[in-house]
């Protein structure tokens, strides 16, 4: 089993079959896809755009379904943390947030991230339904009063709500801030229990005083709950962790806070919502605003630039979606899955709402194996990808199918460049090309043949995985479907030689090339939801009519174009000198930025997470030691000693070893496994001494299944230890064949 198989195998293992006894998608009622809303309170990086890439890949993959959908999402413009960074600089609230939110807005859509609706938190839509909510809450006996010790700043004479106040978490002993043990436990924290408060203000010790709040009655819905995540889609660590929450002392909720910026609670304009009242609400805020701008314009289905469908124009029904029976998929960090999973269904059902039907929590991106870390400058920023000018698909793809969802992942501009150069270029867009070019150049299009049964059961078995991706929440698997179909059909037209056909038999050449451009548009068909604007180019050099984005699965059967002009290379290799450059300019940026006054420990509160919806502003994870930071994270999911078992490894000898023409990376090898020689193909050409190879004792999985690079047949896969390829070898001298166990 390959590490991509097996990461599939574990991101779809996750979701526990789920969706056994719930209508699978595409269903009869409108779904709406949500993306957390990012803080406005600092730049994006691309660390960030994770679950925004992974949300828009999954939406996309439901229209091409045939799923009603609306994509939204917004900025959070409330809470602490911005009122925090706006006193700091000394401007307003609003202005400040403002500022960000627009810069999310250009952002986005230069991902390919389209939203029907982004929004922000202080419109009057998200306001309206807020107080709405609330009013619904109070009205069912869900809220009521309760003094509460909250800090305060006696110097300033002022509260201390959240991240104005800093002190020991009373859990865990760890720092925290007034909302939530980020450095510790990571627990949410309601107002008076952090111990020895400081005012993040002045800096000064800060005392409690009492003060009436509003609580909202969360304890009664425990039975609830209990249901409610028992029948939750999505990934497993959606459901796992507020296990805790719910069959612990699920304690009441505190929803107010002594703060000037926000959206008061009704009737009581001197207390301020708590921002995780807001944030949520515009979920629904945004849809509706999407719903009622389709209506004003009489918009149903309009396409956008790249061609993919805004959604359900003015026949979506927002109130159906949020208030009776829609598909509502929350697409999250893992940072979040308290609020989403606990908080907001709990709320959501006090009004008479619709429940969740999946939480899909993503693991965090680090950096050559490292946290980001904005205020050392640790991070690759959204705009310098950006002004680097590559594709955003590139990126797309690589964040989308390095892991597990729920997986936490690694960014290294040589691991994207590796990835790139061999799956983009060499594997999808070298088949692309190559076929549609001999396409072109014989039979100016697709040659006069019918689809060969093969090739139409291998795209209608891509179809029936790719619709099963989507239904076990695996958005690895979607992005990787393209890909996957491209490497067949590069062992397909390979194997077939249509070059050599052409004169020795015409009619099987014909053949052969027909299905070649068949597989080609099914690869469109498959990559338009993770590499939308690849796939829009691949649509149009095939010479199809109409828009990629507005297309189905069908589409992937339907016969290509008679003509089409030649193509173009879809992608272009990343050389070596780019990565070195891209490599000492992040190295100088760190180094500057941590030798700078006022970076280092002193400004950790600048990179530690928010406890709001997504974070713009902060570290990925609490930091990790040295040796720690270096090691990739060891993966959730868990497998039995039976599957373990099932693994074939044996020791073998190196017998002889040759670099493959035309690769950067590979290696042919014949590897002695004492019952016979393989050929086995390997990474290892910029990492070893090839002449260094034979004699060397390895360990190879003997049972994997073979598979074709550059050609050349490999049968088995060697194991080696991190970047540097450390194989994996015996320390005394067992023969070549010998299981390991």
């Amino acid at each position: 089993m390959s590490t991509d198989e097996a990461d599939d195998r574990n991101e779809r293992d996750s979701h526990d079959d789920r969706t056994d006894g719930r209508a699978r998608f595409p269903t009869e009622t409108p779904a709406v896809v949500t993306c957390g809303l990012p803080y406005a309170n600092g730049d994006l990086h691309v660390g960030h755009l994770r679950t925004y890439v992974g949300g828009d890949t999954f939406a996309r993959a439901l229209r091409t379904l045939g799923q009603e959908v609306a994509f939204v999402s917004g900025s959070d413009m409330h809470g602490t943390p911005v009122a925090v960074n706006a006193w700091q600089e000394g401007v307003s609230p609003e202005a400040f947030a403002l500022r960000h939110h627009e810069r999310y807005e250009g952002i986005f859509p230069r991902f390919d991230v389209d939203f029907d609706n982004y929004g922000h938190t202080r419109t009057d839509a998200n306001v309206e339904l807020t107080q709405s909510f609330v009013h619904s809450l109070d009205e069912a006996g869900y809220v009521y009063d309760e003094e509460i010790e909250v800090a305060w700043d006696p110097e300033e004479e002022q509260a201390l709500p959240d991240r104005y106040v800093e002190g020991a978490c009373p859990y865990c002993g760890a720092h925290a801030r007034g909302d939530e043990c980020d450095e510790g436990c990571g627990r949410h924290l309601e107002p008076g229990e952090i111990e020895d408060p400081t005012s993040v203000v002045t800096g000064n010790p800060a005392e409690y005083r009492t003060r009436s709040h509003k609580f909202f009655r969360l304890s009664e819905f425990r039975e609830y709950l209990g249901e409610f995540i028992a029948r939750l889609d999505g990934t497993s660590n959606a459901r796992n962790q507020p296990h805790e929450w719910i069959e612990g002392e699920l304690q009441d909720w505190c929803i107010t806070r002594d703060l000037d910026w926000g959206i008061p609670y009704p009737g009581e304009e001197e207390l301020m919502l708590y921002v995780w009242v807001d944030a949520p609400i515009e979920y629904v805020a945004s849809t509706k605003e999407f719903a009622e701008s389709s209506e004003s314009t009489g918009d149903d289905d309009s396409p956008t630039s790249d061609g993919s469908a805004e959604g359900a124009g003015e026949s979506f029904d927002w109130e159906r979606a949020w208030a009776e029976d829609g598909e509502l998929v929350h697409v999250i960090g893992r940072d979040i899955i308290q609020h989403h999973a606990v908080f907001w269904p709990a709320m959501l059902r006090g009004v008479g709402y619709n429940e969740p039907r999946a939480i899909l929590a993503s693991g965090f991106v680090n950096l050559d194996g490292k946290a980001f870390s904005t205020s050392r400058d640790r991070a690759v920023w959204a705009d310098d990808y950006l002004a680097e000018g590559f594709d955003p698909d590139l990126y797309r793809y690589y964040v989308v199918t390095a892991t597990g969802f729920q997986q936490d992942t690694d960014f290294s501009w040589d691991r994207f460049q590796e990835r790139v150069n061999s799956e983009l270029v060499g594997a999808l867009g070298n088949f692309v090309y190559r076929s549609l070019l001999f396409a072109h150049r014989t039979y100016e299009g697709t040659p006069e043949s019918e689809l060969s049964t093969t090739v139409r059961e291998r795209i209608e078995a891509a179809i029936e995985d790719f619709e099963e991706s989507v239904n076990e929440y695996s958005v690895r698997a979607i992005g990787r479907a393209p890909v996957e179909l491209a490497a067949f059909g590069n062992e397909y037209i390979q194997r077939n030689e249509p070059w050599k056909l052409v004169d020795e038999d015409p009619d099987r050449a014909a053949q052969v090339i027909r299905d070649c451009v068949q597989l080609v548009k099914a690869i469109g068909v498959l990559a338009a939801p993770v590499m939308p604007g690849t796939a829009a180019r691949l649509w149009e050099q095939l010479g199809e009519s109409g828009s990629i984005g507005e297309i189905t699965l069908d589409a992937a059967l339907e016969a290509p174009p008679e003509t089409f002009d030649a193509p173009t290379e879809l992608f272009e290799r990343i050389e070596d000198g780019r990565v070195a450059e891209l490599n000492e300019e992040l190295q100088v940026r760190i180094e500057d930025a941590t030798s700078e006054p006022g970076t280092g420990a002193a400004s950790a509160d600048a990179d530690a997470q928010e406890g709001g919806e997504e974070n713009v502003d902060t570290e990925a994870e609490p930091a990790a030691t040295a040796d720690e930071a270096d090691l990739e994270p060891i993966v959730e999911e868990r497998i039995g000693f039976e599957e373990f078992q099932d693994l074939d490894l044996r020791v073998g000898r190196i017998e002889r070893a040759e670099p493959i023409e035309d690769s950067d990376e590979l290696v042919r090898l014949e590897v002695d496994i004492g019952v016979e020689t393989r050929g086995v193909v390997a990474g290892l050409k910029r990492l070893h001494d090839t002449d260094s190879l034979p004699g060397q004792k390895v360990v190879i999985v003997a049972n994997m299944e073979k598979a074709e690079l550059f050609g050349v047949e490999s049968n088995g896969m060697v194991l080696a230890a991190g970047e540097e390829a450390d194989l994996l070898t015996t320390h005394d001298d067992a023969s070549p064949g010998t299981r390991v166990h």
